[in-house]
């Protein structure tokens, strides 16, 4: 299965004991995945998920005593409607159900379940609720903030979609929605990834260091031997000339190696400072 789905089958065990938080995790869904039939004036779930069509039968049986897995007749529709306070599925939820913070992290729930998608994090971060109008992305916008999430909308075709991009926003969703095993298996992913990038980043940059070091030993090769040609070490001064000598010898050394060969060693700087005088001399020799 998907992530999503892992993440999905997860929730699907996170039933609340609560009516109030039952009520906000079905008018999720349903403002989702809900509709009135034209022909009956019934309310049907238009979801091909089993795993939603699961949990909105559990749902629906605890706080109704409704078997939602059978047509609901005109009568449960209008009492099942008016305990939501859902005038008609696609909208934002009414306030009134959710005024705790339990209930939020309950809708939430609803609202992904029927339709929202995580991406596998092993190949990307992103988060999404797809939303059939703007109120309602807004209103699930709102509720994410609420938990420190930086939720954003884009529109899509004809639909409004609320995501998240950032790792650890998504593990903080997750969080509110109390999907912990899925949450503790995207850090995982997170950790091995940043463990990976942080490899790397020690690898492109020692990389980096040994280049400019090979090449700056390579330019003062050049140099020395430009003199050598030139004029001849031997008419340089001592200190240059052991220097210039030391350098050929040890041409892969770096600064720090090459002053330990010196008798007695010069510190790094000394080192620099002497090749310097040599380029400044190889530079007037060109």
């Amino acid at each position: 299965m998907s992530f999503s789905s892992d993440v999905k089958k997860e929730l699907l065990g996170q039933v609340p004991r609560s009516r109030h938080c039952q009520l906000a995790e079905l008018a999720g869904i349903i403002n989702m995945d809900g509709a009135i039939d034209k022909d009956t004036g019934c309310l049907v779930l238009e979801s091909e998920n089993e795993l939603v069509i699961h949990k909105y039968e559990v749902l629906m049986k605890k706080a109704f005593s409704v078997d939602a897995g059978s047509p609901l007749t005109q009568g449960d529709t209008k009492r099942i409607m008016s305990a939501l306070k859902l005038e008609k599925p696609g909208y934002a939820a009414d306030g009134l159900i959710l005024m705790q913070t339990c209930c939020k992290r309950a809708y939430l729930r609803g609202v992904f379940m029927a339709a929202g998608s995580i991406s596998n994090p092993q190949k990307s971060y992103h988060f999404e609720i797809v939303c059939k109008s703007s109120s309602q992305a807004e209103q699930i916008q709102e509720i994410l903030k609420g938990f420190d999430t930086d939720a954003k909308i884009v529109g899509r075709k004809s639909h409004y979609v609320v995501y998240l991009k950032e790792g650890s926003n998504i593990v903080d969703c997750l969080n509110v929605m109390e999907a912990y095993v899925s949450l503790m298996n995207l850090e995982n992913v997170r950790i091995l990834k940043e463990m990976r990038n942080s490899v790397n980043r020690k690898v492109n940059c020692e990389t980096a260091n040994i280049k400019k070091t090979v090449n700056a030993a390579v330019k003062q090769i050049e140099d020395i031997e430009l003199i050598r040609d030139k004029t001849g070490l031997e008419k340089l001064p001592d200190v240059l000339k052991e220097t210039a000598r030391l350098r050929l010898e040890y041409p892969e050394a770096t600064l720090k190696e090459l002053g330990g060969y010196f008798d007695p060693p010069v510190g790094k700087s000394g080192v620099n400072h002497r090749l310097k005088k040599l380029s400044a001399i190889a530079e007037e020799l060109r």
